[in-house]
C-alpha cells in the first residue's frame, strides 16, 4: 500500500456513497433526538416553574439521572435493555423500521433534555426580578408578564448555553455506532475495514464532524443575535 493518499477514498463512488448515507443518518438522529430534547425541555421547565409542589422534585430526579449516568449507557440500556423487554409485535415493527436509529434518537433526547431544561431555567433565572414588576406596572398581569416580557428575555439568555449543548448534540450522535445506527462513525468505521486507510478515512470523518459543528455554531450564533435588538442594532 502506497503513503497517504485522500484520493483513495473520496475517488471510490462506493466509499462516498457510504460517507453520504452516514451523514444523512446522523443527521436523522441529530434532529430527531434535538426536537424530542427540546419538547421535553420545555415541559419540564413548564413543570418546574407550575404551582405543582411534585414538579420540583421530579424535574430534579430526572435532570439528576440524566446528568449523572453517561450518555452511552443510557444508549445501551434502552437499546439493549427496554428494546428486548417489549412485545414481539412491537419488536418486529421496531426492526423493520431501524430501530438502531430510534433507540439513538430516544436515548440521545431524553438525555439531552434535563441540559435545555437547565438552560431554560437558568436563563429565565438571569432575568431580573425588576421586569415582573415593571410589566405589572404597565398592566400585565402575571400570564401576560410571563409570555410577552420575561420569558422572551428568558430564552435568549439561555441561548449561548443552548447553541453550546446543541453542538454536543451532534458530537454525541456518533455514540450511536454502539446500537448499531449506521451513522456517519459507523460509515467511517466500515470503509476503514474494507480499505485499510485508517489515517485518511478517520481524517475525512474528523473534518466532516468540524465542519457541520462550525456550521451549527455560526447558525447559533446568528440566531443569538437576530434575537437581541441591542446587538442587531450595533452590528
Amino acid at each position: 500500500m502506497s503513503g497517504f493518499d485522500l484520493s483513495a477514498i473520496l475517488r471510490n463512488p462506493d466509499y462516498v456513497a457510504m460517507l453520504l448515507q452516514g451523514i444523512e443518518m446522523t443527521f436523522v438522529i441529530y434532529i430527531g433526538s434535538w426536537l424530542l430534547a427540546m419538547t421535553l425541555a420545555i415541559l419540564l421547565f413548564a413543570l418546574r416553574v407550575s404551582p405543582l409542589r411534585i414538579g420540583e422534585p421530579v424535574v430534579k430526579a430526572y435532570v439528576s439521572y440524566h446528568r449523572n449516568v453517561p450518555t452511552l449507557v443510557q444508549l445501551m440500556f434502552w437499546y439493549f435493555g427496554i428494546y428486548t423487554l417489549m412485545p414481539q409485535g412491537v419488536t418486529d415493527w421496531l426492526a423493520d423500521h431501524n430501530a438502531e436509529a430510534i433507540f439513538a434518537i430516544i436515548g440521545l433526547g431524553l438525555c439531552q433534555a434535563a441540559y435545555f431544561s437547565e438552560d431554560l431555567r437558568s436563563g429565565l433565572r438571569s432575568v431580573s426580578p425588576g421586569q415582573m414588576e415593571a410589566a405589572k406596572a404597565l398592566g400585565h398581569g402575571y400570564i401576560s408578564a410571563m409570555r410577552f416580557v420575561i420569558m422572551p428575555q428568558g430564552v435568549r439568555n439561555a441561548l449561548p448555553p443552548l447553541i453550546n449543548h446543541s453542538v454536543s448534540l451532534f458530537k454525541n450522535s456518533s455514540l450511536a455506532i454502539v446500537v448499531g445506527a449506521s451513522e456517519l462513525t459507523h460509515a467511517v468505521k466500515e470503509i476503514d475495514n474494507v480499505s485499510f486507510r485508517t489515517f485518511e478515512i478517520y481524517l475525512i470523518g474528523t473534518v466532516i464532524y468540524l465542519f457541520f459543528s462550525l456550521i451549527i455554531m455560526a447558525l447559533g450564533a446568528y440566531i443569538a443575535l437576530r434575537s437581541d435588538p441591542v446587538r442587531r442594532a450595533r452590528a
